[in-house]
């Protein structure tokens, strides 16, 4: 189970819960489910017995505990459990839910994350002249057009450079209405260090700007260019090469990729990157892949593209000891396993390449 298909599975809850007269309440549009904060446990979670309360005139651990009899058996999940003022803690069978999300990413390409149609938001994103609030506010909006809303973006100054350098335009500018205020305000870059910036072309230049938060001053030398791990540009953009190169390879050894469990049989079964067992690795992977379609949601709704920078690095580092264990070894023949690998690596490749491109960064096939 995909989290996308939870949260369409407790809104199903919530609707069966009101047509069988438990709770009365307009069943909500959305289930916003995350992995479990402290104190939580299993595999995500979601506070909409919280949400639902005021409206049902319930407390929301009499809601949670409504919903909690909707949501046990399931299918696709093994157990629910309540905690603190009402929070709903799921756990998922783990490897039909592996399969189901690698599926799912398969068929959604580099798309998967957005939303299915336009949610009805209008969005204004204004910035003043500088342009480190430019490339952010183009890039929020990037984001908040992949989750549906609609948006114009407008900049009291802009440098062509901008656009020829860095790729980055607005829909308009000048000086806005008073109605209209700049709520796009970064930590602006000095005047001297923009022009480092440029230097750095593009891909570095973006992503110098777009990787640290809002309120932290963003880094102009050199270091954006480097071709080693120090680089988390470098890490995201290896780790997506790396996927896209286990597909090629894959095809000249005559196999291709199918979703399934990744641990083989026998020996395969102990199979080791680096220190850590094959199954903690895919684990770590598969829970940064879910975690994507809420860390765009996040994105969108804070304005804050360094969130999905910061999730891409998270994903390429869980990514990177995983590519090593896709293609077979020595005299290995191609098994079920590896083409389940291969399925896993290619969402990857198509996470990265879709989350890059949503900050205007290029994901070369090669590097």
């Amino acid at each position: 189970m995909t989290p996308v298909e939870l949260s369409r599975t407790v809104l199903h809850a919530v609707r069966r819960a009101v047509d069988a007269g438990e709770l009365s309440v307009a069943v909500p549009t959305r289930a916003v489910v995350a992995p479990p904060g402290p104190g939580g446990c299993g595999d995500y979670a979601t506070s909409i017995a919280l949400q639902l309360a005021r409206p049902a005139g319930r407390t929301p651990f009499q809601v949670a505990e409504v919903l909690r009899s909707h949501l046990v058996g399931a299918d696709g999940i093994t157990d629910v459990v309540l905690t603190g003022p009402g929070f709903l803690n799921i756990s998922l069978d783990r490897a039909a839910s592996g399969v189901g999300l690698v599926g799912e990413i398969l068929r959604r390409g580099d798309r998967y994350g957005y939303a299915d149609g336009a949610d009805g938001r209008t969005v204004q994103l204004h910035c003043p002249r500088d342009l480190r609030a430019v490339v952010v506010a183009e890039t929020a909006a990037r984001i908040l057009r992949s989750q549906g809303a609609l948006v114009r973006v407008t900049a009291e100054g802009f440098e062509p450079a901008w656009t020829s350098v860095l790729g980055v335009r607005v829909d308009a500018v000048g000086l806005a209405p008073a109605e209209l205020p700049v709520n796009v305000r970064p930590v602006p870059v000095p005047a001297p260090a923009s022009a480092e910036l440029l230097a750095l072309g593009r891909d570095a230049g973006r992503w110098a700007l777009l990787h640290p938060a809002a309120h932290d001053r963003p880094r102009t030398g050199d270091e954006h260019l480097v071709q080693r791990e120090s680089n988390p540009l470098f890490r995201v953009r290896y780790a997506h090469a790396r996927a896209r190169a286990a597909t090629r390879n894959a095809a000249d050894l005559g196999f291709t990729a199918d979703p399934g469990p990744v641990a083989g049989t026998g020996s395969d079964t102990s199979t080791l990157t680096g220190t850590a067992p094959l199954a903690d690795v895919e684990q770590a992977l598969l829970a940064a892949l879910a975690d994507h379609p809420r860390v765009l949601a996040a994105a969108a709704d804070h304005r804050a593209p360094d969130r999905l920078a910061r999730h891409l690095v998270t994903l390429a580092d869980a990514a990177l000891p995983f590519l090593l264990t896709v293609l077979p070894r020595g005299g290995e023949k191609p098994s079920a396993a590896h083409r389940a690998r291969l399925a896993l690596a290619e969402a990857v490749g198509a996470v990265l390449a879709g989350g890059l491109a949503l900050l205007g960064i290029d994901a070369p096939e090669h590097l």
